[in-house]
């Protein structure tokens, strides 16, 4: 089954969600070459620009296959790609989904993923016929954490070394959050 015919574009008051293309890939290595960005992602910090590249490729065809979508967040103003955001899994027979995100540092506390969430969880939960969304988070990325919780996501629980990545097992937290509680926050 194909997720969708073209690539979905998302806008937001002051974002663009849209496809990253190769052309995008000096932008994405920008954001992937620093570790204080990688530091909780299953991806080593970049060292070079074909590692963006490949990132690129890989992603677009995921999504080509149907099996994820990752959105790269756009300013308005310049259209520069400065993260992005998506699916990481999608169980569609179950309707539930996973997120991943991230953004380059000099853009970090200022509202960008908040409202980039916002959006893609409400593509996700009217577009795509998921139920639910989860996201798992190591213990000590509390931006992130704080994130998810400002958005409404619960923690479930502690996923004892759940993740490997960088030669360590990582316990991760787990929070999600279902259809229905978005849409009654959604009309507060």
């Amino acid at each position: 089954m194909e997720l969708f015919d073209k690539f979905p574009q998302l806008e937001t008051e002051n974002l663009i969600l849209r496809q990253i293309q190769l052309s995008d890939a000096e932008a994405v290595f920008q954001i992937f070459s620093d570790a204080s960005v990688t530091k909780y992602h299953d991806l080593d910090t970049a060292t070079r620009l074909d590692q963006a590249q490949f990132l690129i490729n890989c992603r677009a065809e995921l999504f080509k296959s149907g099996q994820r979508i990752r959105w790269g967040i756009a300013c308005k103003t310049n259209d520069v790609i400065i993260g992005s955001c998506g699916y990481s899994s999608w169980v569609k027979n179950s309707f539930r989904a996973e997120i991943g995100y991230e953004l380059a540092k000099i853009h970090w506390q200022k509202g960008i993923m908040t409202e980039a969430l916002r959006a893609m969880i409400n593509f996700g939960f009217q577009e795509m016929g998921l139920n639910r969304i989860e996201a798992r988070v190591m213990l000590e990325n509390i931006a992130s954490i704080r994130l998810l919780e400002k958005l409404g996501f619960e923690e479930e629980g502690i996923l004892r070394e759940h993740g490997y990545w960088k030669g360590s097992f990582h316990d991760l937290k787990l929070f999600s959050i279902l259809k229905k509680s978005w849409s009654s926050r959604q009309q507060e």
